[in-house]
């Protein structure tokens, strides 16, 4: 079975279902999808979440008439004419003539589509419980927000009925770990419509959380020999004009304006074009090289509103932003290192992943800055540099930057899903904009190579994809509080003080611990404890006070023993310095 031709030829079932049902809907778009498929209508009375059901068992009435997709090549009159009601249709092939490629329109059952094909051979030969449609949601025709809101339509689809349980089974788990509804249960961040959509604002848990992923980047990026730096939240357009961003990223970038100049301002929505006027502030000798500069600013993406998603696509956020300047024998230097370090992270946060060699899609050069020899050399050398590492990877024409092919890491959380983390990029293009120079061994001027890296990338974004990777169940290192001591009763309130005292006192690290002196039964305060996904909860009373321990409650594992005050201190502080996860 090739899914992918399933999962397209079940978005034209889809179509016929809801013509059946809905007569004077208009269908437009409807492509094969990562778990399933979907197809865009418009329609003449609203249609909603309540008749998926209606529309799915539609689908099953008419597979047995889906046993073969005919294609035939037509003229454009013959088109036209066949869509002549439908404008969308219209238009699609508009695009079809000015290419020059032939108009083809396939047939399965009674159902006719304009399509360029990629279809099962039979369809009603497949597994009626392997798909189901799954929700509906607004789209904008052609994407574009000035375009009229259609139907969107969403199925999912699978080769067996168990593999769609599975995902279904994932996707409510996933529902269970949503970071926007665990971010407010635990106290970790908030949205205000007062302050603006995708504008975040972290609580002092949350902020804990943050400092903790801005602060193992920050100490792998001191390893590897980076000084950090500290750069404006605003600047001239004419920097963004000169690295290439006014052109190709503006309509996604903030205007500042000013109340006494005319000048432009935006504020910045990447590090880079500032690191170069760092580099840029001194004369720069080939033994100077590399210079390496960590940033942790906040940076600024003027993001549809549409597209905003809790911490995963927010307008304000920062990144473990780094530039090395180099020369080109030492790009492989810098680049193991880089590597070295992105690997340990994963190993750290207990995620796997694997590599995306992002490349310039050749058919729309125009996308990208730079030269074709430029290209072919830093993409040539990317290349390389992976096979030396003997790390495989997988090719994407079209996800290079625009400056500049990149690896990506794409990390797998607990539940299977993928996300786009760390990523190395290499740019011969930025220094040359910016007239960047170095003097080598024989006084000659050369341009350095630049290298854009990031090791986990956005901390913001980083922390919502944690958060449903552990359920909200944070390892001790990253939690906002390692632990709460319990006292039985009102009575051993005082005790419970002293004894955090001394735990503090007895540990080689700042340990995070929270005394819950509340007027409230030990069983009450133990649920609380779990609700909030505490690591540890040690209990203190009567036979404690005279021996100087804790009864001991790890999370997910109950009652582990009673252990000194000490003890306690040196197997927290050993396993916050490892980082277990």
């Amino acid at each position: 079975m090739n899914l992918e031709h399933t999962r397209h030829s079940l978005s034209h079932l889809l179509a016929a279902a809801v013509l059946d049902l809905y007569p004077n809907a208009k269908p437009t778009l409807g492509p094969a999808i990562e778990t399933g498929f979907y197809y865009d209508f418009e329609f003449s009375s609203p249609v909603g979440e309540e008749d998926l059901k209606t529309i799915e068992a539609k689908m099953r009435e008419l597979l047995p008439t889906f046993k073969e997709f005919v294609g035939k090549e037509v003229s454009e009159q013959e088109a036209r004419e066949y869509f002549k009601d439908n404008p969308y249709k219209q238009e699609l092939m508009d695009g079809i003539v000015q290419d020059g490629s032939p108009i083809t329109l396939y047939t399965a059952g009674s159902f006719t589509d304009l399509c360029r094909g990629g279809h099962a051979e039979n369809l009603s030969t497949i597994d009626p419980e392997s798909f189901t449609l799954s929700h509906i949601s607004g789209a904008y025709w052609r994407g574009d927000e000035k375009n009229i809101m259609l139907t969107r339509i969403y199925g999912l689809a699978f080769e067996t009925k168990e593999n769609l349980q599975a995902h279904l089974t994932m996707i409510e788990e996933a529902k269970k770990r949503d970071h926007r509804k665990l971010g407010k249960d635990l106290g970790l961040f908030v949205f205000s419509d007062l302050i603006g959509p995708g504008l975040p604002v972290y609580a002092p848990k949350g902020t804990t959380v943050l400092r903790a992923i801005q602060g193992y980047s920050k100490e792998l990026r001191d390893a590897m020999g980076y000084q950090e730096v500290h750069t404006p939240q605003m600047n001239k357009a004419d920097l963004f004009k000169t690295s290439g961003h006014y052109e190709k990223y503006r309509e996604d970038m903030f205007r500042v304006h000013s109340n006494y100049t005319e000048e432009e301002y935006y504020l910045k929505p990447m590090n880079c074009p500032q690191h170069t006027q760092v580099y840029a502030s001194q004369t720069r000798s080939y033994r100077d090289l590399p210079v390496r500069i960590a940033d942790f600013a906040n940076l600024y993406r003027d993001e549809k509103p549409g597209e905003l998603s809790g911490l995963t696509r927010l307008r304000a956020f920062s990144q473990d932003d780094g530039h090395c300047f180099c020369r080109e024998d030492q790009i492989q230097e810098e680049f193991a290192k880089l590597l070295d370090s992105i690997r340990k992270a994963m190993e750290t946060y207990g995620m796997n992943y694997w590599i995306r060699l992002s490349l310039r899609d050749e058919e729309k050069k125009d996308q990208y800055l730079g030269e074709d020899a430029t290209w072919e050399k830093s993409q040539a050398l990317m290349k390389n540099l992976l096979k030396e590492q003997g790390i495989p990877y997988k090719e994407a024409l079209g996800e290079a930057a625009f400056y500049g092919p990149k690896m990506d890491l794409i990390a797998k959380d607990s539940l299977g899903r993928e996300w786009q983390l760390s990523t190395i990029q290499l740019d011969f293009t930025m220094p040359e904009r910016f007239n960047l120079e170095y003097v080598d061994e024989e006084g000659k001027r050369r341009t350095p190579i630049m290298i854009h890296s990031a090791i986990a990338g956005s901390a913001e974004r980083f922390l919502g994809v944690l958060i449903e990777h552990h359920a909200g169940a944070f390892p001790l290192w990253l939690s906002p509080e390692h632990a709460w001591i319990l006292p039985v009763s009102d009575k051993f309130n005082e005790l419970a003080h002293n004894a955090a005292k001394a735990l503090r006192e007895a540990s080689a690290t700042a340990l995070r611990v929270v005394v819950r002196d509340h007027s409230e039964t030990l069983g009450k305060k133990i649920r609380e404890g779990e609700q909030a996904k505490i690591p540890y909860l040690f209990i203190v009373g009567e036979k404690e006070e005279k021996e100087g321990t804790f009864a001991v409650r790890k999370r997910g594992k109950g009652d582990i023993g009673t252990m000194k005050i000490e003890a306690v201190a040196a197997f927290l502080h050993e396993e916050i310095k490892s980082r277990a996860s």
